[in-house]
């Protein structure tokens, strides 16, 4: 069960991008949760989760005797929920602010720039196996809706036409 959970239903299992086919996973059941929830909900299913994950993170860390295992997941699930929850997504920019925030994502997630490199590199245990994908998160989400804010005044201004 335990591994069941830290792989987000074995995507982190994935030869290849486990971390992208765990996100995209993410992605799909906080867009489905959307539906149901309101965004804030969301985001505090995913200080739940992080909160029950560091835990588990650090006993199978122990068992494993690796840290950051790439076969962890449940970390890009509270960032990809972190970013939904900040980027402002609604009904009436779901494709577009979808596609923005998976993309911002995974790509500070992968670059890991700054402080989320920082965390990833000298924080551990559990707590820097989820902070850099935390902090991804939050970046992500600020950069989508900025990317689309920028978005619709470049359209109000016909810059595309």
């Amino acid at each position: 069960m335990q591994k069941l959970f830290l792989t987000l239903f074995y995507t982190g299992l994935s030869p290849k991008a486990p971390g992208t086919i765990g996100s995209l996973l993410a992605l799909f059941i906080g867009l489905f949760l959307l539906e149901y929830i309101h965004v804030s909900t969301l985001f505090l299913m995913a200080l739940f989760i992080t909160v029950f994950s560091i835990k588990q993170i650090d006993l199978y860390e122990q068992e494993m005797n690796v840290h950051d295992s790439k076969e962890i997941v449940i970390d890009e699930l509270v960032g990809m929920w972190i970013t939904l929850s900040i980027c402002g997504i609604n009904d009436s920019n779901f494709i577009i602010m979808s596609i923005l925030a998976f993309i911002n994502f995974r790509l500070f997630d992968i670059w890991k720039p700054s402080l989320i490199g920082k965390i990833d590199k000298d924080v551990k245990g559990a707590w820097g196996v989820m902070g850099d994908d935390i902090l991804a998160g939050i970046c992500a989400g600020i950069t989508s809706s900025g990317m689309y804010q920028l978005y619709l005044i470049l359209m109000q201004n016909n810059f595309f036409v």
